[in-house]
């Protein structure tokens, strides 16, 4: 059986550390930490950008202990990057904010590990009709992309 490699999101990690606390869900993390260990959950160094600062304690004490998840982007990824956004309609994906100020854009990032490492996406973001949010983008360049609860169903998780 093959196993599936997925590649998460910004705001899946925030919602795991949020309410998913590790004291009260100890199979979600046993389970977690085994799939990270085994290679299987990844992210990218933009994802992390986003998370510094953000959250809670525990998060942030974790992103110390995690920096192997969060790789910069390798040469092939930065290059779909640029695929995505020669297209027009995705460019309105970097807000607007984050241009000004400077900010992380991390969702091409994760789009373009998933589509180079053949994985699957993980977001909270739902496709919506004409949108550039992550599941438009992976429906467009055919790229699997799931909701968290899709993945813990994939992976038989249950509590």
């Amino acid at each position: 059986m093959t196993k599936t490699n997925y590649v998460f999101d910004t705001n899946v990690f925030i919602l795991f550390f949020s309410s998913y606390y590790p004291d009260s869900f100890p199979t979600l993390w046993k389970q977690f930490d085994q799939l990270v260990a085994n290679g299987q959950i990844t992210s990218t160094r933009e994802v992390r950008r986003e998370l510094e600062g953000r959250g809670n304690k525990t998060l942030q004490n974790w992103l110390k202990t995690a920096k192997e998840l969060f790789p910069a982007p390798t040469a092939n990824e930065a290059q779909f990057v640029t695929a995505i956004y020669a297209m027009t309609h995705f460019q309105q994906n970097i807000e607007r904010k984050k241009l000004l100020k400077g900010g992380n854009a991390a969702d091409p990032f994760v789009i373009a590990r998933a589509k180079i490492l053949s994985a699957t996406v993980v977001t909270l973001e739902r496709e919506r009709p004409n949108s550039a949010k992550i599941p438009n983008i992976c429906k467009h360049f055919s790229i699997p992309c799931v909701s968290l609860e899709r993945f813990m169903k994939l992976e038989n998780w249950s509590f």
